[in-house]
């Protein structure tokens, strides 16, 4: 029999990176009557700030920056400065206590089993889960601060009996450096570099000695990138503006009740129209039998995501939302099987089928 594949496409936003766990096989055999336990997730969203973080240092001869070196705009203060660089989503499936079920099967069935992850949740049926690429998020390369320049100080530097003084000596060292490294480059210096990987050398010292001397009157300033995370547990009702973090330019991200920054408005508004259903007894006890003697899965709806800092939207999208959505069932007919077993994968962050082979 030839196998037919039925893929049940689904927008699953995963933007930063994919929160691979660990699976383990659980066979259904006369030991647990045929039935594997599993969790159903809700959806949680991760929410993450990329943070820059930039270190302004004023060097030792700023007030000679001008007058020596021509540098109008030097750093003439210390401080710290935070800039929210971006911010990624991902949706992140958290096992809902309220959604666990048992997927039975028939004794003589041929070696029935489910995979799950560490947590409970269901990826596969009568299949080896899919493997996940873990998205790794690239973040910029730190700038690292200039080595102490005063280990390049001439002698006569050194026994300078002033500040002003000092400062005219290494701006003349300066200026030296760059004389000879245009020397080497017109082939005028009178020594040369032998060699190649010589001649890298020698131009790597001096850029490096004249940058950490400049740098005693422009100031230098360092970088650094690191994330910060925040995690937002929809109900079944839409949200409004939530504040769920704080951002300012001088510590950066904070705590939501933290009044020293500006806040970052997180908001979900259904897109899925909410079906509401007046049952009899009668048919809620159908609804509720057809629940028990199958597998259970779940079909996300839709939301609209919107993060909003300082009076501009940082990100706007299209969601899947668990909690905006339904479930239905795979009768246990379909794993009734003995020569062909049916084959379901699931989306675990989900818990709603990816595809379905048989």
């Amino acid at each position: 029999m030839r196998a037919k594949k039925i893929i049940l496409p689904l927008l699953l936003i995963l933007t930063s990176c994919v929160y691979a766990q660990k699976t383990v096989r659980v066979n259904a055999i006369k030991a647990n009557d045929y039935g594997v336990v599993y969790s159903l997730p809700k959806t949680s969203f991760v929410v993450e700030f990329l943070v820059k973080k930039t270190t302004y240092q004023r060097g030792d001869f700023y007030p000679y920056a001008q007058r020596y070196l021509a540098v109008d705009n030097p750093i003439t203060e210390n401080r710290v400065v935070y800039t929210l660089e971006g911010i990624e989503v991902t949706n992140k499936g958290i096992p809902d206590k309220n959604n666990s079920f048992m997927v039975e099967f028939r004794s003589r069935s041929v070696e029935p089993y489910v995979y799950l992850r560490e947590d409970g949740l269901i990826t596969s049926i009568n299949a080896e889960p899919e493997n996940v690429t873990e998205a790794m998020r690239v973040i910029p390369a730190n700038e690292t601060v200039s080595e102490n320049p005063r280990r390049f100080f001439s002698q006569e530097t050194l026994m300078a009996g002033s500040t002003a003084k000092q400062a005219e000596l290494v701006a003349k060292q300066i200026f030296e450096l760059r004389r000879n490294r245009n020397d080497i480059l017109s082939g005028e210096a009178v020594n040369m570099p032998p060699d190649g990987n010589a001649y890298n050398v020698v131009m790597e010292e001096i850029n490096r000695q004249e940058k950490a001397l400049t740098e005693l009157f422009s100031g230098s300033l360092t970088t650094e990138y690191f994330v910060e995370s925040y995690q937002v547990n929809p109900e079944n009702s839409n949200i409004d503006r939530d504040i769920i973090a704080r951002f300012s330019e001088k510590l950066g991200a904070v705590d939501a009740d933290n009044l020293a920054g500006e806040p970052v408005y997180f908001s979900l508004v259904r897109k899925t129209p909410e079906v509401t259903m007046q049952l009899s007894e009668r048919d809620l006890k159908r609804l509720e039998d057809k629940l028990t003697q199958g597998v259970v899965y779940n079909i996300p709806g839709k939301g609209e995501l919107t993060i909003e800092f300082g009076n501009r939207k940082l990100k706007s999208m299209e969601v899947d939302v668990v909690q905006f959505g339904s479930q239905d069932v795979l009768i246990k007919q379909m794993f009734d099987n003995n020569k062909q077993p049916v084959k379901v994968y699931f989306y675990p962050e989900l818990g709603a089928i990816k595809q379905i082979i048989q």
